[in-house]
């Protein structure tokens, strides 16, 4: 049996994310796009064709680095009785899975703002299962869902399962499995998303 290569996908220095091998992406409504051989993909947050790049890094001064990431790089643990959450800030897209999904267990507005007895395990290994940055993990594991390997957020980053990226430096503790990907181009931790959309009140429409 032939093995699968692992797709990949590439910074070009002040312009777009190149994947190649990509073999699912989903837009911002959640239908699937269709896949080429090689999927340019915008970061600067300037396109007219999002998700697509059409050049307009160009003319935007974008910089492939640059700036200060907004969340420090260190692991803060949350131990429970059954199980214990690492949790790192700089790796967080403020996606706001964990809320969604149970937040009588991941709740920022109580102190800590994660409480793993307050659910059951299953509750919690489903929450870093779904958490797309990688920023939570049980005793430094990660989990994952069942995503396409590229998924756009509306008015956030890319989420990416499954796919090589090398040259860069990872956060402590980061997934190499999934991470997310800065299509706003604000992140101060480029290519990687600090949530910098969200403080910005960035859109797709921008």
């Amino acid at each position: 049996m032939t093995e699968r290569v692992k797709p990949t996908v590439e910074e070009r220095e002040n312009g777009p994310l190149v994947f190649k091998g990509l073999r699912s992406m989903k837009g911002t409504d959640g239908r699937e796009l269709e896949m080429k051989p090689v999927m340019v993909l915008c970061r600067c947050g300037h396109s007219k064709n999002k998700p697509f790049c059409d050049g307009s890094h160009k003319t935007a001064g974008f910089e492939s680095r640059g700036g200060t990431p907004a969340g420090r790089d260190r692991i803060l643990s949350y131990e429970g009785r059954e199980v214990t959450v690492h949790y790192n800030p700089q790796t967080c897209s403020h996606a706001a899975e964990c809320g969604r999904l149970a937040s009588h267990i991941f709740n920022p507005a109580q102190k800590p703002w994660v409480q793993p007895d307050n659910g059951s395990l299953a509750e919690v290994e489903a929450v870093v299962a779904a958490c797309p940055s990688g920023a939570l993990s049980l005793s430094g594991n990660h989990k994952f869902a069942d995503r396409a390997g590229v998924e756009v957020e509306r008015n956030g980053p890319y989420w990416v399962t499954g796919c090589a990226i090398g040259g860069v430096t990872r956060a402590e503790g980061m997934s190499e499995e999934k991470f997310v990907l800065c299509r706003c181009g604000k992140s101060g931790n480029k290519p990687f998303c600090d949530g910098s959309h969200r403080d910005a009140g960035w859109r797709d429409s921008d």
